[in-house]
């Protein structure tokens, strides 16, 4: 393809400091206990200018629902109704069985939820109330017994801790416990159990590059939902498509911060140029911080790519594996079955990133950095263990040990044979059985 505009920076530009940052902040959380607990009390102070309650009170909930209008109030309501019945109907798509493999052996699948869910919801630059929503329904739905949310403190809203349209989106959406408290030392919290001694089995929810990587930093020790750092956008557009709207839309997402990408993969040279023409002046429609965010963004992430044909684009929109993938191009049904790697996908103009984000219905939360490659956005069995079972007969020990035996002896492992051999000997007392490795 020819590249029209190269990025500067990559989505892995500056991972090294990053990494270095969070290690060291996790380390001086990681034993739990009081002395984690005031660390964290610490780093809210000296990062958020937070000095307030960290534990949400039930007045402050009461007190953020008063503040609000009763439109938006409505609003959160509706799209709190959409993410809800969008994943009740992943849950009723996922399924528990049991089946025969063989006479005597049967075998099945259990979907057990964990038992506690962190849901960390973005809310520095921005009051990310889709966010609370996206995850603590998501998690609600799949059954999880307890969840823990947290969002950064605003000190324009100290009396709540919060911007109050996320703690009331909160409440909206279930959580169980609620924590004024984000960043490192918010991902910290909702692992080792601070401020509430629910340690979480999994985390969710998107951030920043210094909440993503203390996500991967903890993974293992619990669970987390995906790798979700700065969002991006690919739009793939030909001719047909509206330069004003492509680069509104490129813009849009741009805004969340200075290292989100937005890319364009278009099959038409003139489209290129009149959506490159038109990006400054999107810019220049946002207030402030979003402008300056948005105009660093597009400067050091923006990419324009032509490609020769629409088959050349979605091999390139592949490779991204970009986290939103607008399609503004004819034939939809091209496109829904071609690609393959996006978090989310949105067909034709009358859809788009922000509808998806705010209140469509499907889940927001996406892989980013190319992850969708190998996974999909949030959804219920995020939350939910995928376990088996099996139960067998004596009769069908007959096959089954004496096969398992021979296996084991094959690969050296003697304690494995064994208790095979002792199966045989109590069920097939006097039988002749070959369970020699040759």
């Amino acid at each position: 393809m020819e590249f029209l505009k190269k990025a500067h920076k990559t989505p892995a530009t500056d991972t090294a400091a990053t990494r270095r940052t969070v290690d060291a902040m996790l380390a001086e959380m990681a034993g739990g206990g009081a002395e984690a607990e005031a660390k964290a009390r610490h780093y809210a102070r000296t990062l958020d200018k937070f000095d307030g309650e960290i534990v949400i009170g039930e007045a402050q909930k009461k007190s953020a629902a008063a503040q609000l209008p009763a439109q938006l109030k409505e609003d959160i309501a509706r799209a709190h109704g959409r993410i809800r019945r969008f994943a009740g109907a992943q849950m009723r798509s996922l399924g528990e069985f049991q089946t025969e493999l063989s006479p005597g052996l049967t075998a099945g699948q259990r979907l057990i939820p964990v038992s506690t869910a962190g849901c960390y919801v973005p809310g520095g630059r921005y009051a990310h109330v889709a966010s609370a929503l996206m995850s603590i329904t998501t998690a609600r739905v799949a059954g999880v017994d307890c969840v823990v949310a947290c969002s950064p403190p605003n000190p324009a809203h100290a009396e709540h801790g919060m911007h109050p349209a996320i703690l009331h989106a909160m409440v909206t959406a279930g959580a169980d416990r609620i924590l004024a408290i984000g960043g490192v030392q918010g991902v910290a919290a909702l692992a080792f159990g601070l401020f509430t001694g629910r340690p979480a089995d999994i985390i969710a929810g998107p951030g920043n590059r210094f909440v993503a990587e203390a996500k991967r930093a903890l993974y293992g020790r619990v669970g987390i939902d995906l790798f979700a750092g700065p969002t991006e956008i690919l739009v793939i557009a030909d001719a047909t498509a509206d330069p004003d709207i492509v680069a509104a839309d490129l813009v849009g997402q741009a805004e969340h911060g200075a290292d989100s990408p937005a890319w364009l993969v278009t099959t038409d040279a003139a489209l290129a140029a009149a959506v490159t023409k038109r990006i400054a002046a999107a810019i220049a429609r946002l207030p402030e911080p979003n402008r300056t965010a948005a105009a660093d963004a597009w400067r050091d992430y923006g990419e324009v790519a032509l490609a020769a044909d629409r088959e050349q684009a979605a091999a390139a929109a592949d490779r991204y594996a970009a986290e939103h993938v607008e399609v503004h191009a004819a034939d939809h049904d091209f496109w829904l079955r071609r690609l393959q790697n996006y978090g989310s996908l949105f067909l034709g103009e009358e859809t788009t990133v922000a509808f998806g984000d705010k209140t469509a219905g499907p889940n927001h939360i996406l892989p980013t950095r190319g992850a969708a490659r190998y996974t999909g956005g949030l959804s219920v069995g995020k939350f939910l263990k995928t376990v088996t079972w099996q139960r067998m007969t004596r009769a069908a020990n007959r096959d089954i040990a004496a096969a398992a035996a021979r296996i084991s002896r094959l690969e050296g492992m003697e304690g494995h044979a064994l208790t095979c051999d002792a199966r045989l000997r109590k069920y097939f007392d006097g039988e002749t059985f070959n369970t020699a490795a040759s």
